[in-house]
């Protein structure tokens, strides 16, 4: 039974990874302005040279990172032979990620809202999933594949790989962009998970906040970014299934899935855009707090855009 488990997610992998593999030499060729039909015909080029160049390059980028040009204004991204300064980049992009006051500002707002629903609402709602399961097993086992951290590391190295192989700079920034947002991602969750240490429906332990639901939202920031919504928001309601998966398979708490995606939706679009405002459908998002006529607070979020 182990084995047949194995074989079965190690098929889900490698199928997920040909996706992608695909999915990248045609973002790729939209990148550099390159034909439809050398499109077809680099992308099964690329297919036949899968899995030879899979580890290899995989190698090549744990060996090649340099931050120092990632550190630079303009995100520039050449490569390099040190991958110990990586760790500098993240402090330099978590400082600028969560200092900044409507960044701030939000993920507080998310806190609030993740510890008011984990004490009012987070046993009804699981106990809802509980009664009406909705995902079968298998599409189960390959959401919890793609939507991980694990996959979505892989997938970026072989972004990467690919980019450089071809000597495509701008794959190649965006790439590393990823990396980036997907490090201090990860990062900061477990280390909130470590601190918290709660428990999730189903009994496993560090449920806050959802990782799996953080790495797929920072994902779908920075596909929207650089892509813009005809990408951004097939990957948005992506990652909002990663979530409805980790309350249905009893993996997570509602708050759980809630603080997660906003922590991922918020350092997604912090770095891979840098100098611009977090933005939603191309309004700008920021935190609302007003008074109410009974004399209290109430906080929200303002979309406003300017025509």
């Amino acid at each position: 039974m182990k084995a047949s488990k194995f074989y079965t997610k190690l098929r889900y992998l490698s199928l997920v990874l040909c996706v992608f593999f695909a999915a990248t030499s045609i973002g790729q060729a939209a990148d550099s302005n390159t034909a439809p039909a050398d499109t077809i015909t680099n992308v099964t080029e690329n297919l036949k040279e899968f899995s030879s160049k899979t580890m290899e390059g995989v190698t090549t980028l744990a060996k090649a990172l340099d931050p120092n040009a990632i550190l630079t204004s303009e995100g520039a991204t050449t490569l390099g032979p040190n991958l110990k300064k990586l760790i500098p980049v993240g402090l330099k992009d978590a400082e600028r990620t969560f200092f900044d006051k409507n960044n701030l500002m939000l993920l507080l707002m998310a806190g609030g809202g993740s510890i008011a629903m984990h004490d009012r609402a987070d046993d009804r709602i699981a106990g809802h999933f509980e009664r009406h399961r909705a995902i079968s097993r298998d599409l189960d086992k390959l959401v919890d594949l793609t939507g991980g951290p694990g996959i979505h590391f892989a997938a970026t190295g072989l972004w990467y790989y690919i980019a450089a192989n071809d000597k495509n700079e701008i794959s190649k920034q965006r790439s590393l962009a990823m990396i980036r947002a997907l490090g201090v991602t990860n990062i900061t969750t477990l280390i909130l998970k470590g601190i918290v240490n709660n428990h999730t429906p189903n009994g496993k332990s560090l449920a806050w906040p959802s990782g799996h639901t953080a790495s797929s939202f920072c994902v779908a920031s920075v596909l929207d970014e650089f892509y813009g919504p005809k990408i951004g928001v097939p990957a948005y309601l992506f990652a909002g299934f990663v979530g409805y998966r980790m309350m249905d398979s009893g993996d997570h708490w509602a708050s759980d899935v809630l603080f997660g995606g906003v922590l991922g939706y918020v350092v997604g679009h912090s770095i891979a855009g840098e100098h611009k405002k977090v933005e939603l459908a191309g309004f700008d998002v920021q935190p609302l707090v007003t008074t109410t006529q009974s004399g209290g607070t109430a906080t929200g979020i303002l979309l406003s855009k300017q025509f």
